[in-house]
């Protein structure tokens, strides 16, 4: 065979690209930032099981913001503005 026959492929064909693996290094961060969890406990989870810790996360701080802006129209409402 000759050798300019050879690996037409692009490399990701053999794994993972870079965009997809930065998004992962993402998943890992957040759940270390707001959840505590360590890079082997996040690397190690089942992808589905990962995905919806974080699609929980994701919840949780959308009914924390809610909560925390209900409260503050509150404070403002009861103060006279």
């Amino acid at each position: 065979m000759r050798k300019d026959w050879r690996f037409h492929l692009l490399w990701t064909f053999f794994g993972l690209d870079n965009k997809y693996i930065a998004a992962v290094y993402e998943e890992f961060f957040v759940m270390k930032y707001y959840g505590g969890w360590s890079f082997s406990e996040a690397y190690n989870l089942p992808i589905q099981i990962r995905r919806w810790f974080l699609d929980r996360l994701i919840k949780q701080k959308d009914d924390e913001n809610k909560a925390t802006e209900e409260a503050y129209r509150k404070a403002q409402s009861g103060t006279g503005r």
